[in-house]
């Protein structure tokens, strides 16, 4: 049986309650394990599922627990509330990096690198599909299968999948990570990659962090050196596809791939 703690709190949060960057800052006069059983979010989500939790008791549950900093002691659903309240949601928090993170108060590296490994679960669960051959006919397809692998991320990857005769995806590399506009990429390393894995075709992509979509003059000269060389090898380059953000550009569906 949990204690009454009404009359030290300015504000409990309510079942089912979503966060808002405007909502008022929480302020936790006692510690959540003597919270009643009902308003504990770990009790809340073995009850009644995860669905009634807000954005900040999710938080809540993958800290584990508070922190004390020299301007007070914050509960863990005060740090989730302080997280959503500087940046606006958990999509936009997904896309923070370990530095940023770490400038909100109560959070340090460990917790930081605890919300980026849930946030990075999420995007591998997203981009898996669990015991088949991945297939891809469209630039959907891929996209479907990278995009939430490359979508957030400050610099610039180029990566390229290497696919056989029916367009079965054979294996996928990291060709090279550059700045925050641009990568540099050899076509050599590209092909050197798909002659060793025996493949018949390619597909290039990378993303553009800052979320424009429109391909550079120069990702329109690296796909003209790439189609040349691979018409040379023998191994064709069947698209180029630019991630950005929740959007996409296919070179190929464009008629730019020279």
């Amino acid at each position: 049986m949990g204690v009454s703690v009404g009359k030290n709190l300015q504000r409990l949060p309510m079942a089912g309650q979503r966060d808002s960057a405007t909502a008022p800052q929480l302020r936790y006069q006692v510690p959540i394990r003597q919270w009643d059983e009902a308003d504990r979010p770990r009790e809340k989500f073995m009850r009644r599922g995860p669905s009634v939790l807000s954005d900040a008791e999710l938080i809540a549950l993958i800290f584990g627990s508070g922190t004390r900093t020299r301007t007070g002691t914050f509960s863990a659903v005060q740090l989730g509330q302080a997280l959503l309240r500087t940046y606006g949601s958990l999509y936009s928090l997904a896309q923070r990096d370990l530095k940023e993170l770490t400038h909100v108060a109560g959070i340090g590296p460990a917790k930081a690198v605890q919300l980026m490994a849930a946030f990075e679960i999420g995007r591998r669960v997203e981009a898996q599909r669990p015991g088949q051959r991945i297939q891809v006919r469209t630039p959907a397809d891929v996209v479907a299968c990278y995009g939430p692998l490359l979508r957030d991320l400050k610099r610039e990857v180029f990566k390229i999948v290497l696919l056989n005769t029916a367009n079965y995806i054979l294996a996928d590399y990291t060709i090279s990570e550059g700045g925050l506009a641009a990568s540099i990429v050899e076509p050599r390393a590209v092909f050197h990659r798909a002659i060793l894995d025996h493949a018949a075709s390619i597909i290039c992509l990378h993303n553009h962090p800052s979320g424009n979509p429109e391909p550079s003059r120069e990702d329109l000269q690296l796909t003209r050196q790439l189609v040349e060389a691979g018409r040379l090898l023998g191994i064709p380059v069947q698209d180029h596809i630019i991630i950005a953000g929740t959007t996409y550009t296919s070179l190929a569906e464009r008629g730019l791939m020279g």
